[in-house]
């Protein structure tokens, strides 16, 4: 059975794709998040704590409900690049890519030997268990899999031309979160916001897909606007969260004394 890609949709839809970070492990919640709408979700194994079975069935679950399955991994060093992508991924994110070094060994990680690390594994998931045939599953690999680095540092930011040209990347994510952290500044101060000007027309130039985070609709749509290719609204846990709160204030609210 032929599935849509993420760099495909990406390449096809002529608009910003939205989705959403993925923290919970059930897949009920994740079949909720398809019937919104939502085009794609960004399973969260940096700041939740999924294990490697969960991740693996998330990605499953969502491709088989029609969205796309990316994967931001725990940290750079992780051992899950080979296992993620056998599971069938449709990209990852790599956290907090500070230099053009460390974007060339993230890269290498996700692209087959010899001009990379990954190893074969057409036997996996991402091989349908051996039924694909060996030249579509390099190729799928090669050509439709998001590779994808955050950079979230000012550092990088003021030369990411160097890092937007490393041989294997295909999408970078702005980590507008971590760079106010680190720099003290709030995401409207003016230098903050030339770096995040200067990102976008690097990757228009590369026609390189660029992404975000918004906390709702409205930051998401501006997002879109400005030129951002796909961006991940809120997360599953925060909505649920604050549905529930809403209604508990409802009910406390208008609760008899």
């Amino acid at each position: 059975m032929s599935r849509e890609s993420f760099v495909r949709r990406l390449q096809r839809a002529g608009r910003c794709l939205f989705g959403t970070w993925v923290k919970l492990p059930t897949l009920e919640t994740l079949e909720l998040l398809a019937v919104a709408g939502f085009d794609f979700v960004a399973i969260d194994s940096e700041h939740a704590p999924l294990s490697l079975e969960s991740v693996y069935r998330l990605i499953a679950h969502a491709q088989g409900l029609g969205m796309s399955a990316l994967v931001r991994i725990s940290d750079q060093d992780s051992n899950d690049y080979q296992r993620l992508l056998d599971s069938g991924a449709d990209g990852i994110l790599v956290p907090r890519v500070r230099t053009p070094a460390e974007a060339r060994t993230a890269m290498s990680r996700m692209i087959f030997n010899p001009a990379g690390q990954r190893g074969l594994g057409v036997t996996s998931r991402a091989g349908r268990w051996g039924m694909m045939p060996l030249s579509e599953y390099l190729r799928i690999g090669g050509e439709e899999l998001l590779r994808c680095a955050q950079l979230e540092d000012r550092q990088v930011l003021e030369d990411v031309e160097v890092v937007l040209d490393v041989p294997g990347l295909n999408a970078v994510f702005l980590g507008m979160g971590d760079l106010q952290l680190s720099t003290g500044l709030p995401a409207s101060d003016p230098q903050l916001q030339s770096l995040v000007d200067r990102l976008l027309a690097a990757c228009a130039a590369r026609n390189l897909p660029c992404g975000a985070a918004a906390q709702d609709a409205t930051t998401a749509l501006k997002a879109a606007e400005r030129g951002f290719r796909f961006v991940m609204v809120s997360n599953d846990a925060l909505m649920f969260g604050k549905a529930a709160a809403a209604l508990g204030q409802q009910l406390n609210g208008a609760a008899p004394v």
